[in-house]
C-alpha cells in the first residue's frame, strides 16, 4: 500500500483516471489536502474546506470480481466507512444512503434534528474499467467530512466527525485507519464473502415508506432491497414493484 500526498488537485479521481492504471499497484492511494473541482454523485460538485477533511482516491484491481457483480465493491467500501465511523460515537447510528453515501442519524436532542434527522458525513464515487467479463481496475474516490464545522448553505444537511465528537481528528492517522478498514472488507470480497445482507442492514429507509422523485414525479414508496446489479428495489404505494438505477430516482427528505 502506497500513499501519495498532494497539497492540491483538481480531483483525485480525475488524477487517477489520467494514469496508466495497468501500471498502478493495487491499493495505491492518492490523497489531496485540497480539491479545486471535487466530483460527487450525479455529477455534483463535492465541497471540502482545504486541509480540513479527507479527500482521496484508491486504485484497486479486483479482477476476481465478475463485471456483473461490481456493485459488491461499492457495498464493501460503504461497509468499511460504517466500520470506521461506528468506532467514534455509538450515540449516532450510521446509515448507507443508496447507493453509497454515508449518513448519520442525529439524536432528538441534536440541534436541527427535528428538521433533518439524517446528516451526510461521507460520499463515495467508484468508476471501473472492465477487461472481458471481469473488472480490470477501479478508482474509488472518498470524501469524508472530518474537521470542518461550517459548510456553505447549498450543501444539503452536512455533518462531520468534529461536529459529532466535539473535537478535531488528525487526518493522516485517520486515513490509515480507514484504509485498514477498506483492506479488511476487500479481502473479504476476495475470499468470496457476499456483503449484501450486511449492506442492507445499514440501508437508509429500508422497509420505511418515504417520498421519492421518480421520473420527474413525486411518489410514495418503500425500499425492499437492492438487486445484485445495484438497482434499488421498491414497492410503490399503489403496490407496483419498482427497479431503479441511480439516475431514475432520488430520495426527497421531509420538508423542514
Amino acid at each position: 500500500m502506497k500513499i501519495e500526498k498532494f497539497d492540491s488537485l483538481e480531483s483525485t479521481n480525475k488524477h487517477c483516471e489520467a494514469l496508466d492504471l495497468q501500471k498502478v499497484e493495487d491499493f495505491n492511494c492518492y490523497w489531496a489536502l485540497a480539491q479545486t473541482a471535487g466530483i460527487g454523485q450525479r455529477g455534483n460538485h463535492w465541497h471540502s474546506a482545504p486541509g480540513r477533511n479527507l479527500t482521496f482516491s484508491l486504485v484497486l484491481h479486483p479482477s476476481f470480481l465478475p463485471a456483473a457483480r461490481q456493485f459488491r465493491l461499492t457495498q464493501a467500501l460503504s461497509l468499511a466507512l460504517v466500520d470506521l465511523l461506528s468506532t467514534f460515537n455509538s450515540q449516532f447510528p450510521i446509515h448507507i444512503k443508496w447507493p453509497n453515501d454515508i449518513y448519520v442519524r442525529m439524536t432528538n436532542t441534536t440541534e436541527g434534528s427535528e428538521r433533518h434527522p439524517y446528516r451526510k458525513i461521507c460520499g463515495t464515487l467508484v468508476s471501473t474499467r472492465l477487461q472481458g467479463d471481469c473488472i480490470a481496475s477501479a478508482v474509488c474516490g472518498i470524501g469524508l467530512n472530518v474537521n470542518q464545522r461550517r459548510f456553505p448553505s447549498w450543501v444539503p444537511n452536512p455533518t462531520s466527525l468534529a461536529l459529532l465528537t466535539g473535537s478535531d481528528h488528525p487526518l493522516e492517522p485517520l486515513l490509515h485507519r480507514l484504509l485498514a478498514c477498506i483492506e479488511r472488507r476487500y479481502r473479504d470480497l476476495q475470499s468470496g464473502l457476499d456483503p449484501r445482507q450486511e449492506y442492507l442492514a445499514h440501508l437508509l429507509n429500508l422497509g420505511t415508506s418515504a417520498q421519492y422523485l421518480y421520473h420527474g414525479k413525486t411518489i410514495t414508496a418503500t425500499i425492499t432491497g437492492v438487486d445484485p446489479f445495484g438497482h434499488l428495489l421498491l414497492t410503490a404505494a399503489d403496490g407496483r414493484p419498482l427497479t431503479c438505477a441511480m439516475k431514475e430516482i432520488a430520495y426527497l427528505p421531509p420538508s423542514p
